[in-house]
C-alpha cells in the first residue's frame, strides 16, 4: 500500500497545502493510506482532512514515519543537518548550485533517501504538470506596486501578510494606490505568456496599470535591454537557467532611469544563471524590499514564497494540477515521478564524486 504523509509546513508565513480533503479522499479510494499532520497554520482545517479518510498525527512527527512513508510538503525542512531516510516530495531548490541545496543533497546522501522535486515533475514534453507561478506572479506584482506606493510617500515598504482572500487584497491595494494621487507606473513584465508572468499582468490591468508584454520573441537578442529602465516597475517571471539574458544589470543601479522598484518573482539571486544581478539575497515578508540604490530609490521585492499571501486560492488551484500526478505514486519508477528520481540520483552523484 502507498503512503502518503502530509507533514505541516515549518516555515513562518506557510500556510498553503499541496493536497485537499478532496484529494485525500480520491487517494484513500484508490487504496492509498494517507497521513496528515496537524497544523493550526495550514489554510484548509485539520478536521477536513479527518473526515476525508486521513490519519491525523502531531505536527512535526514525519521524522518518525515509517520508512516505506512518502513525505509531502511544500516549503524547506528544518535545516538541522540530520540525515534524510525517506522519500520526500517537496521543493527543493538544490538542482541550480545554490549552497543550501547543496547542503540538502548531502543530507539525503547521508541518510540513503530521495528528493522528488515538484519544480521537475514533467511529462514527456518537459513540461511542469502542477506549478504555483499564476499566484506567485499575482502576489508579487501586487507586492511590488506597494513598494511603489511606499516610495512615493519617502518610505520603505512595510511588512505584508496574508489575505483570506484575493477580495481583499485588491480592495486594499486599489485603496493606497489611489491615496497617492498620481498616475499608475508603468510596467514591464518579461515572461508575459507564461504562468507567472500572467498572473503578474492579471493584477497589474486589474490595477489600472499600463503593461508592457515581454516574452521569448522580444528578448531573444540576448540584450542589453535599456526598456526595463525606462519603466517604472519591472516584473521578472523568467526563471534562472543556463543561458537566460541579463535583463537588470549590477550598473543598473546608477541615476539616469525611471525603474524604481524590480520584482523578481523568479527570484533565484545565488545562481550564476540570474537575470537581475543588482541584488544577493531573497527579501522576506518581514522586509519585503531590498534597497539598492537612492537616487532615485530602486527597491527589488525577491520573496520566495509569494503565493502563500493568497493561500487559499493558490492551495486550491495548485492541488487540483497536482492530484493526477499524486495519483501515480505507486509507480514511482516512471513516468514523471521516475524523471524526477533520475535527476536527484545525478545530482546527489556527482555531489558525492567530487
Amino acid at each position: 500500500m502507498t503512503h502518503l504523509w502530509v507533514r505541516a509546513e515549518s516555515r513562518p508565513n506557510e500556510d498553503r497545502v499541496g493536497i485537499t480533503p478532496d484529494g485525500v479522499g480520491a487517494l484513500v479510494a484508490q487504496g492509498f493510506a494517507v497521513t496528515v499532520e496537524d497544523s493550526p497554520r495550514r489554510v484548509l482545517p485539520t478536521d477536513a482532512y479527518a473526515r476525508a479518510g486521513a490519519t491525523v498525527v502531531p505536527e512535526g512527527s514525519w521524522t518518525t514515519a515509517p520508512d516505506d512513508a512518502i513525505v509531502f510538503g511544500l516549503k524547506e525542512l528544518p535545516d538541522d543537518g540530520t540525515p534524510l531516510r525517506h522519500r520526500h516530495v517537496m521543493f527543493g531548490h538544490a538542482f541550480k548550485g545554490q549552497p543550501a541545496g547543496q547542503a540538502l543533497l548531502r543530507r539525503f546522501a547521508e541518510g540513503a533517501g530521495q528528493l522528488y522535486d515538484l519544480e521537475y515533475l514533467t511529462d514527456d514534453n518537459g513540461r511542469r504538470l502542477a506549478a504555483f507561478g499564476y499566484w506567485a506572479g499575482y502576489a508579487g506584482a501586487a507586492v511590488s506596486l506597494k513598494a511603489w506606493v511606499a516610495q512615493q510617500r519617502g518610505e520603505l515598504c512595510g511588512p505584508i501578510h496574508a489575505y483570506p482572500d484575493k477580495a481583499l487584497l485588491l480592495e486594499e491595494l486599489r485603496a493606497q494606490l489611489d491615496a497617492t494621487g498620481r498616475p499608475r507606473p508603468r510596467a514591464l513584465v518579461i515572461g508575459a505568456k507564461g504562468r507567472v508572468g500572467s498572473g503578474a499582468a492579471d493584477l497589474l490591468v486589474g490595477m489600472g496599470v499600463p503593461v508592457t508584454r515581454w516574452d521569448m520573441a522580444e528578448t531573444a537578442g540576448g540584450g542589453p535591454f535599456p526598456e526595463v529602465l525606462a519603466h517604472d516597475l519591472f516584473i521578472n517571471a523568467i526563471l534562472a537557467q543556463p543561458g537566460a539574458p541579463v535583463f537588470v544589470p549590477a550598473s543598473a543601479t546608477a541615476p539616469g532611469r525611471a525603474l524604481t522598484v524590480i520584482g523578481d518573482v523568479a527570484c533565484d539571486p545565488s545562481s550564476d544563471f540570474s537575470p537581475v544581478k543588482v541584488y544577493d539575497r531573497t527579501t522576506t515578508w518581514d522586509q519585503p524590499v531590498l534597497r539598492v540604490a537612492d537616487h532615485p530609490p530602486l527597491d527589488v521585492m525577491a520573496i520566495d514564497n509569494l503565493p502563500s499571501m493568497l493561500p487559499r486560492e493558490s492551495s486550491e488551484d495548485y492541488a487540483a494540477q497536482l492530484l493526477p500526478v499524486l495519483a501515480r505514486l505507486d509507480r514511482m519508477d516512471d513516468g514523471p515521478w521516475g524523471r524526477a528520481g533520475a535527476l536527484f540520483r545525478d545530482h546527489r552523484d556527482r555531489l558525492t564524486q567530487t
